[in-house]
């Protein structure tokens, strides 16, 4: 098991603060500032899930961002797409990244500061989703690359608003708004940035008094279909998102 005190300054990319109540603030960041999103930050998550899942003294995960945005810049530095070695490398931190997410075994509340345009699968995977008024959505990097969006995009997107609606997000690109986020159920409240953490950590004390294993298994419970959909659906479609990688390689060969 994970203690705190082991893994709490290990991720560059992350700021971790515990609460005497048990409550993880997880707030994912670049030198202090909105993330930028890389091939190094995408292996590294995997390991902070995975250390965040195994400490029991964690009670309710706080998932958040730094700056102007949640998850909204995307680099190619440490991402090698276009050959067999380096996209097994993403293969299989993609696939480990979201299982060791939806492993967490307590709540997660994800506070989103701002545009959510890269990675968004992983606020689907929390169980209470609150924003900023200037919170947006989109799978912006992927048909940008020309690539298929296979790492979660596909699968849970659809799952969360509608087979149809879930599709036409995913191809066309297309942005949804936080008031438009809350009607389809994204997310459920909408706050003013200054107010945003601390109604989440209001949240998350109320669900911290709640027994241990009640919390936990609540968890456990509410997400079993998604880690269904998870197991059965992000192999395959990041297995696809290669094989795209590699024709684009291909038409960009000289």
């Amino acid at each position: 098991m994970a203690d705190f005190s082991t893994y709490k300054d290990a991720f560059p990319h992350a700021k971790l603060t515990l609460s005497s109540e048990g409550v993880l603030e997880v707030v994912l960041h670049t030198d202090g500032g909105t993330l930028i999103f890389n091939g190094h930050t995408h292996e590294e998550f995997v390991e902070l899930f995975r250390q965040i899942g195994q400490d029991s003294k964690n009670r309710v995960v706080i998932l958040t961002g730094a700056g102007e945005a949640f998850i909204d810049l995307i680099d190619v530095d440490g991402f090698e797409f276009f050959s067999p070695r380096g996209y097994d490398k993403i293969y299989r931190e993609g696939k480990k990244v979201l299982a060791n997410l939806i492993d967490v075994p307590v709540p997660v509340i994800a506070a989103l500061n701002g545009p959510t345009t890269v990675h968004s699968e992983y606020a689907l995977l929390a169980d209470i989703v609150i924003a900023t008024p200037e919170t947006i959505f989109q799978d912006k990097p992927h048909l940008e690359f020309g690539i298929v969006p296979g790492d979660g995009i596909h699968s849970l997107w659809p799952e969360v608003i509608g087979s149809i609606r879930g599709r036409t997000f995913v191809l066309t690109q297309q942005i949804i708004g936080a008031e438009e986020a809350k009607s389809l159920g994204v997310i459920s409240e909408i706050l003013p940035g200054d107010r945003l953490l601390p109604r989440a950590h209001e949240i998350a004390r109320r669900i911290a008094q709640l027994p241990p294993l009640t919390a936990s298994y609540t968890r456990l419970v509410l997400t079993q279909k998604l880690r269904r959909i998870v197991d059965e659906s992000v192999a395959f479609g990041l297995a696809l998102e290669g094989i795209s990688a590699a024709d684009v390689a291909r038409l960009q060969a000289p």
